[in-house]
C-alpha cells in the first residue's frame, strides 16, 4: 500500500490501513514528515471545532453534501478521541475551537504520531518524489538522496499531496500536470482564507500602518461573519476576511466590483445607534464624538474620512462602510487553497474514475473551509474516508 504526501490526510490513512493489516509504506518529497501541520500550529494549534454537527458540514460550501458523511464517518469527536489515543488531551475554547491542552505543542503530537506508526510498522520513505504513473498500477518515483528512479506496484495508491498554498511546506500543487496525463481534468489553483488588497491613499498608509478593528461584522454576497480584523497597508486581514474569500472572489472573478460592508457597531441596533449619532453637537470633533458616544477610537475616524469622505453620514457609514477590493493576495500566502481535483473526477469512496486503485485525500480535492479547525477536520475526514475505501475496494478484487 503505497501513501503518496506525508500530510494529516496522508498520515491518518496510512494509520487506519495499518491497523486494518495492511503493509504500508508513506513516501514524502521533503526531509520530514507534516511540515504544513506544524505551520499550521504556530498561530494556534487549532485542531478542530466543536460547533453543532448540523452546522459543520455546512462550513465546506459546495461540498457540503460529501462532507456530511466524510464528518459522521470520523466526527470532531472522533478526531478528540484520537489525540486522546496519542497522550494529547484537547479542550474547546470560548470560540468554539478545540486545541491541544496548553503542555502539548504541534511538534508533541507529530512525534507521538509517528511512533504510533513505526509500532504499527509503517515504512516512512522522505525525501521521495512522486513522478507520475507507470503503465496501470505503476507508480514512478525518485529518491533524491541517491538520485535514483524506481517503479512501484502498490496493492492500492492514496494520493495525500495537498493544495497549492505554503508551498515551502511542500505543498506546491505541482502534482497537476502528472494526473492531467492520465486525464484527470483539475481546476485552477486560486487563495482561499487570504487578506483582501484595497487601495488605501499614501496618507492611510502612513497614519495608521497596521491596527486592529475589534467586536466588526463584514458583510460580502449575502453572508456575514462576526470578530477582529486587521488593517495593513495591503489592505485587510482577518478571520472574517478569510471567511469572506469565496464570495469575494466570485465577485472579482466575474469583473464586478468586490465590496466589503463594515459594520463597526455590530451590537447596537439601528435605532439605538440613530439614536447616539442624533446627540452630536456641531461643535464635537468626529474623533471626540466617536469615542465618547461610541467607544470607537483610533483608527476609525481616519478609516471613515478614508472612504467616507470629510464629513461621513455616520448612521449608515457606521452599519455598513463600504470597503472597495481590488484583490485577493497571491496563493503562497494564503491559508489554504481552491481549486484542485473536482470531486467529479473520484467516485464515492475518493477513488479516481480514470485510475482505478489510486485515491484522493486532503486539500488535493477541490474544497474549501474557514479557518477555526475546519481545514484540518476536513483533512483528517477525508484521510479516514479513503481507507476505509481502500479496504473495501481491495476486498471487491
Amino acid at each position: 500500500m503505497a501513501i503518496i504526501g506525508g500530510g494529516p490526510a496522508g498520515l491518518l490513512a496510512a494509520q487506519r490501513l495499518a491497523e486494518a493489516g495492511c503493509r504500508v509504506r508513506i513516501f514524502e518529497q521533503k526531509a520530514t514528515v507534516g511540515r504544513k501541520f506544524l505551520v499550521a500550529g504556530h498561530g494556534g494549534f487549532n485542531l478542530t471545532n466543536g460547533e453543532d454537527p448540523a452546522a459543520f458540514a455546512g462550513r465546506y460550501g459546495t461540498a457540503s453534501p460529501l462532507f456530511e458523511q466524510l464528518l459522521a464517518h470520523f466526527s470532531p469527536t472522533d478526531l478528540r478521541r484520537w489525540a486522546a489515543g496519542l497522550g494529547i488531551a484537547t479542550f474547546v475554547g470560548t470560540s468554539g475551537r478545540v486545541f491541544p491542552e496548553s503542555q502539548h505543542k504541534p511538534a508533541d503530537l507529530l512525534r507521538a504520531w509517528l511512533r504510533r506508526l513505526a509500532e504499527l510498522g509503517v515504512e516512512l520513505s522522505t525525501r521521495h518524489r512522486w513522478l507520475g504513473f507507470a503503465e496501470n498500477t505503476g507508480l514512478r518515483l525518485l529518491n533524491e538522496a541517491l538520485g535514483e528512479e524506481f517503479i512501484l506496484e502498490p496493492a492500492a495508491t492514496v494520493l495525500a499531496l495537498g493544495g497549492a498554498s505554503w508551498p515551502q511546506t511542500g505543498s506546491d500543487g505541482g502534482w497537476v500536470p502528472l494526473l492531467e496525463a492520465v486525464g484527470v481534468r483539475c481546476h485552477p489553483w486560486q487563495p482561499a482564507n487570504c487578506g483582501a488588497e484595497v487601495a488605501w491613499s499614501p496618507f492611510f498608509k502612513e497614519k495608521v500602518g497596521r491596527a486592529p478593528l475589534k467586536n466588526i461584522a463584514l458583510s460580502c454576497g449575502g453572508h456575514t461573519v462576526r470578530g477582529e480584523i486587521m488593517l495593513t497597508d495591503y489592505g485587510l486581514e482577518g478571520t472574517p476576511v478569510y471567511a469572506l474569500t469565496p464570495q469575494l472572489r466570485a465577485a472579482l472573478a466575474a469583473g464586478h466590483s468586490a465590496s466589503l460592508l463594515l459594520n463597526l457597531k455590530p451590537d447596537l441596533a439601528p435605532a439605538e445607534l440613530a439614536r447616539r449619532v442624533a446627540q452630536r453637537r456641531p461643535d464635537t470633533s468626529l474623533p471626540a464624538f466617536l469615542a465618547s458616544a461610541l467607544s470607537l477610537k483610533p483608527p476609525v475616524p481616519t478609516l471613515l474620512r478614508e472612504l467616507a469622505g470629510p464629513a461621513p453620514d455616520l448612521g449608515p457609514s457606521l452599519a455598513a462602510l463600504p470597503i472597495p477590493v481590488t484583490g485577493l493576495r497571491p496563493l503562497a500566502e494564503a491559508i489554504s487553497s481552491a481549486g484542485g481535483v473536482p470531486l467529479a473526477e473520484v467516485d464515492a469512496r475518493l477513488m479516481l474514475h480514470r485510475r482505478p486503485g489510486t485515491f484522493v485525500a486532503g486539500e488535493m480535492l477541490d474544497w474549501e473551509a474557514p479557518t477555526g479547525g475546519y481545514l484540518l477536520q476536513g483533512c483528517f475526514s477525508t484521510g479516514a474516508w479513503v481507507a476505509t475505501g481502500v479496504q473495501q475496494w481491495l476486498a471487491q478484487k
